[in-house]
């Protein structure tokens, strides 16, 4: 069977690959094709019935995903998460020029479940959770008036990219969730993904 998308790696305990834009990590809808579905087809054509959803990207983000194929790897690598061990980096283009070009931004935010939103607020709301990141500034478009940055999550939390950075006036450049209407790409890919093979341990890294 042929994916709709590559395959980065792939052995008896693993599998990593890009998942593109617009492709929703899972879905309720049996009628939209997800990750978690496709890569079941795919596993089931070798036998196999098990796959681990470890973590997640929003339906218009693509980037380096990580699957598991046995309960003992998926295990594994979500305590990784857990102990924030699995480090991912991403790359987003955002309107404007953020200043300093290098920091971290912290706030709390709050998940809206019925419109699939989240908001900034203040920190001993309920349910509101701590949401930290580090950003450095890779290049700025001046003609463009769109920074280009570089992203590393120390949480993750329901779209915090995204509403971290519009809740300063730096909305993502196609996001028309949290800022303007249009019909622009989401300009956000998950570039890199680190974590250690479940198995052996050794550290593997994935670069778009």
């Amino acid at each position: 069977m042929s994916l709709p998308f590559p395959i980065l790696f792939e052995d008896e305990a693993i599998i990593v690959c890009k998942k593109p834009a617009n492709i929703p990590t899972q879905s309720k809808n049996i009628r939209t094709p997800d990750m978690e579905t496709l890569l079941l087809t795919y596993l089931s054509t070798k036998g196999l019935h098990y796959l681990g959803v470890i973590h997640r990207l929003d339906t218009p983000v693509a980037g380096v995903m990580v699957f598991a194929k046995t309960p003992l790897a998926a295990k594994d690598l979500s305590k990784q998460i857990s102990e924030k061990k699995m480090k991912k980096i991403y790359e987003a283009t955002i309107k404007g020029e953020l200043s300093p070009a290098k920091g971290t931004l912290i706030d709390y935010l709050k998940k809206d479940g019925r419109t699939n939103t989240s908001k900034v607020v203040p920190e001993n709301t309920p349910g509101g959770k701590k949401a930290i990141l580090h950003y450095q500034v890779l290049s700025f478009d001046e003609k463009e008036n769109t920074s280009l940055l570089e992203i590393h999550l120390e949480t993750g939390r329901h779209h915090q990219i995204r509403l971290q950075l519009a809740s300063r006036k730096h909305p993502l450049v196609g996001d028309s969730k949290y800022g303007e209407k249009n019909e622009l790409p989401l300009m956000l890919v998950a570039k890199s993904l680190s974590f250690k093979h479940p198995l052996t341990h050794k550290k593997m890294t994935f670069t778009l």
